[in-house]
């Protein structure tokens, strides 16, 4: 991994370090008499219709389009967070058919996001490549396949659609089963179809991007601009009162600093430009896949106790009422009979719900 971060940077900046030594190369110090006069000339022509290059305006617009579209990708990648959390709280029983109905849905969802990563990402088709590893990673059963397999024949499209209709007639049956009323049926079908778009706008931001020719005509534009610096910078003769010439600088520093500021901009912009791929600075979906995995069970874990605490009036409790102080005042840790305490200079672990301000 440090070795491809190396190699990248070496190979990102060994044109900028090309254009450094060519800006302090002085070539004037190479000639005499008619042939420096006129060296002299060609520098004062470059400096002066260098700048007709409109350079700051056609790469600042491209790096803005390239952010924003980075930004776009990054808003439509799906969560299932608020999903998971509404079925916990619409599907609160602890029964083996609501907990049936909270999973399927969710393993559908996930199933969409998944096969929809596997579109976009090479990295996600690489580690399913089939639907068979979809089976093998949990999520599409072998009677889900051989559907999956039926729609397949008939139709030549992707598919990502179809789990999301799966949870759609998912949701109309438990309603039908009276396991949720009609708000709450309106509610996650919202919030499915809401996935699905996400789904949709990350396959068209992968499916369009920035036209070639746009790329190229600003790739063009910054290294024509910095290869007519490389003249119009060359220091001159002091002895002659050039015109714009009444400094001199031997280092042309200013020049240096549109280098690195010109060159790191378009350089952001290349690394930003397809953020689908398996370089270190794109989205990495595999570790997302996993989070949505582990967050649709955590969120919509069907004992209600288990991310829900005890109401302080609950009278199965015995902590006491908090008293709000500042900050900066002391606290008191007082510990359950069953917790273990590790008194450390007056510190201990106990039950947050007992963490009580001293009074």
């Amino acid at each position: 991994m440090a070795w491809e971060c190396l190699q990248d940077g070496v190979a990102g900046y060994a044109d900028l370090s090309h254009l450094i030594l060519l800006h302090l190369i002085h070539i004037p110090f190479a000639l005499d008499g008619e042939h420096k006069s006129n060296f002299e000339s060609l520098v004062i022509h470059c400096a002066r219709f260098r700048n007709l290059i409109p350079v700051s305006f056609v790469l600042g617009f491209f790096v803005s389009l390239v952010v924003s579209r980075w930004w776009g990708v990054y808003q439509s990648l799906p969560w299932p967070d608020t999903l998971a959390i509404l079925l916990a709280t619409h599907i609160p029983a602890t029964t083996a058919e609501a907990r049936r109905v909270r999973e399927i849905i969710l393993r559908y969802i996930n199933l969409t996001i998944a096969l929809t990563f596997a579109m976009v990402s090479p990295v996600v088709k690489k580690k399913l490549p089939s639907l068979h590893h979809f089976h093998a990673a949990g999520y599409i059963t072998e009677e889900e396949m051989r559907a999956w397999e039926n729609l397949e024949e008939n139709n030549s499209q992707h598919k990502t659609w179809v789990p999301v209709v799966w949870a759609c007639r998912a949701v109309d049956e438990a309603r039908k089963e009276q396991i949720l009323n009609d708000t709450a049926h309106r509610i996650l079908i919202g919030e499915i179809l809401r996935l699905r778009g996400q789904c949709g706008s990350l396959m068209g931001w992968n499916e369009y991007n920035v036209p070639l020719v746009y790329t190229q005509v600003v790739t063009i534009a910054v290294y024509s601009y910095f290869f007519f610096s490389v003249l119009g910078e060359q220091f001159l003769d002091p002895n002659i009162a050039h015109p714009s010439h009444t400094i001199d600088l031997y280092v042309p520093v200013f020049a240096l600093l549109q280098l690195f500021f010109y060159i790191g901009w378009i350089k952001v912009a290349e690394a930003l430009l397809n953020p689908f791929g398996s370089d270190d600075h794109d989205f990495e979906f595999m570790p997302l896949l996993n989070r949505h995995k582990e967050m649709v069970v955590l969120l919509s874990e069907q004992s209600r106790g288990a991310l829900t605490p005890k109401s302080p009036t609950d009278p199965s409790t015995n902590t006491q009422s908090l008293n709000l102080k500042y900050i900066d005042e002391p606290v008191h840790v007082y510990y359950d009979d069953d917790d273990d305490q590790d008194n450390n200079d007056g510190a201990g672990s106990g039950s947050v719900g007992n963490v009580i301000p001293e009074a």
